[in-house]
C-alpha cells in the first residue's frame, strides 16, 4: 500500500481513512500511527478494537498487532469477565470499568495517591478518635487540603464518572466521589459503607448506636437519619429503610455504569452508552443466575 504520512497530519481526519495505513511497512508511517493512536486512546482504541473483531482477517491481523505494540489491552472483555466472576472488589472493579474506555490506564499511579490520601489522613488522626473524627479528618483532607468537589455545572460531562479521571479533576458525580471516600477509609482500617439513596449516592457510617451518613458531593457533610427520611419523603417504618441500607460493590458499579450510558447518550456517543447498558445488563443476568442458583 501507499506510504505516507498525510492522513495523519492535523486533528480533521477520519478514523476510516487511516485503514489503508496499517499494513504499511514504512516505519515513518508505523511510528506517526502510534503516536496518533495515543494521542486518541479511548476513540482510537474502540476503532482498531472493531477492526481486530471484523471479517476481514488480513486487516484484523494488523490492527491486533498495532494494539499489542501500544500496550492496550481489551479493556471491555476485562470488565465483562470482571462481571462474570462475581469476586467483585471496589477498587478493581473501577479501574477495570476506566480501561473500557481509556484501555491504556495504569492504575498504579492512581493507587499510590489514594495511599498518599490515606497517609495525610493517619497524620491528622489523634485517638482515641470517634467514627464522626475521624470522618471529619477524612473530610479536611479530601475537601479542603486536597480540593475534591462535586461536579456542578458540566454534571452530565462522562469525566465526572471515571474513577481515575476524578482523581486527576479533583472533581466528580456523587458515586465517584464516595468511592474514593471508601478507599482512602479502607486505607486507614476505618470501616464505611455505600449507600445508594435515589438521586444521590452517599457514605453511611454505622459504626455509632445512630447511623449517619456523609454527602460527598457536597463537600462531606453530614446527615443524620432524619434528615434523609425528610429528603426521601417516607417514613422510617415504610420505605426508607432499605434504602438507607449499605448496597454490594456490584450495584455500585452497575449505577456508575447507569450514570455513563445516559452521560454517551446526552453527548450522542450511542455506542459507548449501548456499551455501558450491556454492562448494566450483564450486571443483572449476573445477579439473576446467582439468585436461582
Amino acid at each position: 500500500m501507499k506510504s505516507s504520512t498525510q492522513s495523519l497530519k492535523g486533528n480533521d481526519f477520519s478514523w476510516s481513512s487511516l485503514t489503508p495505513l496499517l499494513d504499511d511497512e514504512s516505519r515513518v508511517v508505523r511510528d506517526e500511527l502510534v503516536k496518533l493512536f495515543k494521542s486518541h486512546p479511548a476513540s482510537g482504541h474502540s476503532f482498531l478494537l472493531r477492526l481486530s473483531k471484523g471479517k476481514d482477517r488480513y486487516l484484523a491481523k494488523h490492527a491486533q498487532a498495532l494494539i499489542e505494540r501500544l500496550g492496550w489491552i481489551d479493556g471491555v472483555g476485562g470488565f465483562s469477565r470482571f462481571i462474570r466472576s462475581m469476586r467483585y472488589e471496589l477498587e478493581t472493579g473501577w479501574f477495570l470499568l476506566d480501561r473500557t474506555v481509556y484501555p491504556s490506564l495504569d492504575p498504579s499511579s492512581y493507587t499510590f495517591f489514594l495511599d498518599q490520601l490515606a497517609d495525610r489522613c493517619r497524620e491528622l488522626l489523634l485517638p482515641p478518635s470517634s467514627p464522626r473524627m475521624t470522618c471529619e479528618v477524612i473530610n479536611r483532607v479530601l475537601f479542603h487540603e486536597y480540593g475534591f468537589r462535586g461536579a456542578r455545572e458540566d454534571f452530565e460531562n462522562p469525566q465526572n464518572s471515571f474513577l481515575h479521571r476524578v482523581l486527576d479533576r479533583r472533581e466528580g458525580v456523587p458515586i465517584a466521589l464516595c468511592s474514593i471516600y471508601l478507599l482512602v477509609a479502607r486505607r486507614i482500617g476505618f470501616e464505611l459503607d455505600p449507600i445508594g439513596t435515589p438521586g444521590r449516592f452517599l457514605i453511611g457510617c454505622f459504626a455509632e448506636k445512630r447511623p449517619f451518613y456523609i454527602d460527598c458531593w457536597s463537600g462531606g457533610r453530614f446527615l443524620e437519619l432524619e434528615h434523609l427520611e425528610d429528603r426521601l419523603g417516607v417514613v422510617p417504618e415504610d420505605e426508607a429503610g432499605p434504602m438507607l441500607l449499605p448496597v454490594t460493590i456490584a450495584e455500585t458499579l452497575s449505577r456508575a455504569c447507569r450514570n455513563l450510558t445516559r452521560q454517551y447518550a446526552k453527548q450522542m456517543d450511542l455506542e459507548k452508552s449501548k456499551m455501558f447498558q450491556s454492562f448494566v445488563h450483564e450486571f443483572e443476568q449476573v445477579h439473576r443466575k446467582a439468585s436461582n442458583a
